[in-house]
């Protein structure tokens, strides 16, 4: 990665050995701190258990899981597209992530893509192209939203669903470990509700703030924990998927 001695945290941060969504409304609107937090809940552990060796960062913008990951893997490399609106600084290749990528096949230990999918207007050749620069045995980690509103237009293409996952990655020739949704229906609807609030003056904000601490502590009550299985399945804020390239015989 370059510049790694100049790295900061962005949207999410480190505090007290746990991965939390920044505090830093320049980084991470209040709105998406409910969807921050179910992300970094399923983050950290996955990087733990299966970051390693060689990692790519496709879609990386800031870097924002650096720190997460950096203790597990031995050199981390940075992609994102020409016209990213993010920060530069860090990008080691820029290139289209919708063609063919600038790698030799098995070239990366662990592949990270959070928040790109959607975006890419071919996903079966965007899933096969991490698929062969996978090498055998290698991880893909990967979240996608689905209940969540357009963002980064006119480039927000698709919607994906656990059954498009599971065919995506199949074809990719990877095994899936772990497929989850991220978030039920009281999430979808304090997420939305924060989203549209914040677009009102001066009271949008902190109302939007309000509503998304409220939803995160129901979460974690019985009853939150109850609502959000009971409703994922159907009405799923996102995915979280963990899939493995098929080790050589």
């Amino acid at each position: 990665m370059k510049h790694a001695e100049r790295w900061s945290p962005s949207k999410y941060e480190m505090r007290d050995g746990k991965l939390l969504p920044s505090k830093d409304t320049r980084e991470l609107h209040v709105s998406s701190r409910l969807i921050g937090r179910l992300l970094t809940d399923r983050y950290q552990p996955a990087f733990a258990a299966h970051a390693r060796g060689r990692m790519l960062d496709l879609g990386c913008g800031k870097v924002p899981f650096f720190e997460a990951y950096r203790a597990f893997v031995d050199e981390t490399t940075c992609v994102d597209w020409p016209s990213s609106r993010h920060d530069a600084q860090h990008i080691d290749e820029f290139c289209d992530l919708s063609q063919p990528l600038p790698f030799d096949d098995g070239m990366f230990d662990t592949l990270l893509s959070s928040d790109v999918i959607e975006h890419l207007p071919d996903p079966v050749l965007a899933f096969r192209e991490m698929g062969r620069i996978l090498r055998p045995g290698g991880t893909l980690i990967l979240n996608t939203p689905f209940l969540y509103m357009l963002h980064e237009t006119p480039f927000d293409f698709y919607r994906h669903t656990r059954y498009s996952l599971e065919r995506l990655a199949g074809m990719a020739g990877l095994e899936i470990l772990e497929l989850e949704e991220i978030g039920g229906i009281g999430d979808v609807m304090a997420d939305l509700a924060a989203k549209a609030l914040a677009q009102a003056p001066v009271i949008g904000t902190p109302l939007a703030a309000a509503l998304q601490a409220i939803a995160r502590v129901f979460g974690d009550t019985g009853p939150g924990r109850r609502l959000r299985r009971a409703s994922a399945g159907r009405f799923p804020l996102g995915y979280f998927l963990v899939a493995r390239k098929a080790a050589l015989a």
